[in-house]
Parts: structure tokens; C-alpha cells; sequence
């Protein structure tokens, strides 16, 4: 098995007598889809967030290539190659696929000396940004303003925006949802593609979704995770059909 790229150890987060994400480890492998399920509430997405750098955690370790790294810190984390998507678009609306993503491969690789160099024209972030649109399919759509992209175009073209920074852990916060069956089989497809040298985080209500490209899911619930492990081992797993699953599966 492959060593963790990102994890969390005891990974807590309270807001004031809150306590939001309790006490929570986990381990993000290349080449694995690490499921994040659980009810609205549970937790999830403030984990996503402590992970990102986007919130200080009020206890535990995050490890980085099994290094500790300063928490509270996104641009760091971006830099380090952890991309992360919202559940909400996060897109500039009146820029062009093309341009989004250009403006997030500079992001993540500035070139501060090329002074006079127009950015349009840099080769680096251009072909970073290229690539990633052809990744996920978007080519033909690179000039499109994003307000003019469907809603299944602009949550790709924010995967996109995460690949144009080459990042070696994607966390991705509820990319299907909204989707119709047709968009969202295309995003499950995206997903494998991706997997082979990456460590995919994959936070999601889509059950079917979940269990048709995950490779290990953690179930969390109050803040705590109550089941971890292979999708079959959680799908039987009692206390996850008591506190999530139910009868669906």
C-alpha cells in the first residue's frame, strides 16, 4: 500500500461549545478515491476546509509527505499541490474557461521576474490551463465566458481550475450535486481518469455515485467518524444503516 500523501491525525475543530469535526484521522493515497460521507451536519465540509488550510484546527496534526504542516495556511497547501473545489461554483463568471484556468496555474506557479512578459502570453500557465480544460473536456469551450457554461460545464471547469495548478491531492467538496444523470456519469468518469497518481478526497451525498468509484469511504456523524474502510465492509456496516444509509442500500 501506498504511503499517505495527506492525513489527518485526531483532527479537531470547535466553534465556541461546538464541536464540529471530533478527534478525526484519515489518510489520502495516490491512486485511491477516499469517500466522505455523511449527513448534512456531520462535519464533512469543515474537515474539508481544516485540510485546505482554509480553517485552524483546535487540536491534531496535519501531515504532508509525512511532514507537519503549519494549518490555517491555503496558500500554502495550494503550493504544496493540494487543490481543493467548493460546493458552491467558485468561478470568475465574466472571465473565459480559458482564462480561469490560466489565472489559477499562475496562482500556483507566480513568475514575479517576467515583468514585461503580457500573462496572456505566457506559455507555462497557458499550457497548464490548455491542458487541464482538455482533461476534462472543455476544449471547445475555452473562449466561453463561465456565465455562459451550463451548471455540469462550470463544476468541471472548476476541477479544471484545481488541475491547472498540477496538484497531487484534489479535494473536492460536492461535484455532482445539481448534475443530472448524464453529467454526473461524466464526472464519475473524470474521477477515474484522474485517480492514477493523485489522492482524490471526494465529499458527496450521491450514494450511487459513492459506491460505484470509491475506493475506501469514511462515514462521519456529530462531528466523528463512525465507520472507515472498504465500500462493501461500510455498506454492511450496522451503525453506518442506523445513522445514514438506511434501507437505500
Amino acid at each position: 500500500m501506498a504511503e499517505a500523501v495527506l492525513a489527518a491525525r485526531e483532527l479537531s475543530r470547535r466553534f465556541g461549545g461546538l464541536t464540529a469535526v471530533d478527534r478525526v484521522s484519515l489518510e489520502l493515497r495516490p491512486g485511491e478515491i477516499h469517500a466522505l460521507i455523511g449527513t448534512n451536519g456531520a462535519g464533512k465540509s469543515t474537515f474539508i476546509n481544516l485540510l485546505a488550510g482554509e480553517l485552524r484546527p483546535s487540536g491534531g496534526t496535519i501531515v504532508f509527505r509525512g511532514e507537519a504542516v503549519v494549518p490555517g495556511r491555503p496558500e500554502r497547501m495550494a503550493r504544496l499541490g493540494v487543490g481543493r473545489t467548493f460546493q458552491r461554483s467558485n468561478v470568475f463568471a465574466e472571465l473565459s474557461a480559458f482564462e480561469n484556468c490560466r489565472l489559477a496555474a499562475q496562482a500556483r506557479l507566480p513568475r514575479p521576474w517576467a515583468l514585461f512578459e503580457r500573462a496572456r502570453s505566457c506559455e507555462t500557465s497557458g499550457g497548464a490551463a490548455r491542458r487541464a480544460l482538455a482533461t476534462v473536456g472543455l476544449s471547445a469551450r475555452a473562449e466561453t465566458r463561465a456565465s455562459e457554461l451550463s451548471h455540469g460545464e462550470r463544476r468541471a471547469l472548476e476541477i479544471a481550475m484545481c488541475l491547472a495548478t498540477d496538484p497531487g491531492v484534489l479535494l473536492l467538496d460536492e461535484p455532482l450535486a445539481g448534475m443530472g444523470t448524464e453529467e454526473s456519469h461524466q464526472v464519475q468518469r473524470l474521477l477515474r481518469e484522474l485517480k492514477p497518481g493523485r489522492a482524490i478526497l471526494l465529499v458527496e451525498h450521491d450514494m450511487d455515485a459513492v459506491f460505484a468509484v470509491a475506493d475506501r469511504i469514511t462515514v462521519m456523524a456529530d462531528g466523528a467518524v463512525i465507520a472507515s474502510g472498504l465500500p462493501d465492509a461500510v455498506r454492511a456496516d450496522p451503525a453506518v444503516r442506523e445513522a445514514y444509509l438506511g434501507d437505500a442500500l
